[in-house]
């Protein structure tokens, strides 16, 4: 005796195009559904160009502070050393380098033999111009001028008129 019984009714057919018809509709994705999923892309899209847009110019940004570190801290190291004595500096300097090309050459240090230093590997490119020209300040100059008096290096700002992500222009970095 078998377990299985027939189903009552007639045989389901496969040719009738009823069944076909609603196989089909089953099988595809209908107008609308194509619509709410393209809409759904779009508002992710929309989303995401600002913050990359954003993302692009924290990176600058990052890249601007720490350039703006690196030739401060070799301005720093320079003046410490002509203060100690180390390097020598000529009247009327303040101990700090007359130009930013100082701190790429070696420099002979006072009372070592053979000894010299170099502060800077290069002078780094700002992101914000994309031109390895910066704004110099000089220890005698007003503190809110624009305007290199020519004396010496006592300090180093970014060249470009943009506003920062924080409201603050480069050039107050």
């Amino acid at each position: 005796m078998s377990l299985l019984r027939p189903i009552p009714g007639p045989p389901p057919s496969t040719s009738s195009p009823r069944s076909r018809g609603a196989r089909l509709r089953q099988l595809g994705y209908t107008l609308a559904e194509l619509m709410m999923v393209c809409t759904v892309l779009l508002v992710l899209a929309s989303v995401t160009l600002p913050v990359a847009k954003f993302t692009q110019k924290r990176i600058k940004e990052a890249e601007l502070r720490a350039h703006l570190r690196t030739m401060r801290n070799a301005i720093d190291e320079y003046k410490r050393y002509s203060d100690a004595g180390l390097l020598p500096i000529d009247l009327g300097s303040d101990g700090y380098p007359e130009e930013l090309e100082l701190l790429l050459e070696p420099l002979d240090l006072v009372g070592q033999v053979d000894k010299q230093i170099r502060f800077l590997r290069r002078i780094p490119v700002d992101p914000m111009t994309g031109e390895a020209e910066w704004g110099m300040r000089s220890n005698r100059d007003d503190p809110d001028s624009s305007s290199w008096g020519g004396e010496n290096v006592f300090d180093v700002y970014s060249l470009s008129q943009g506003v920062g992500l924080n409201g603050v222009p480069y050039e107050e970095w």
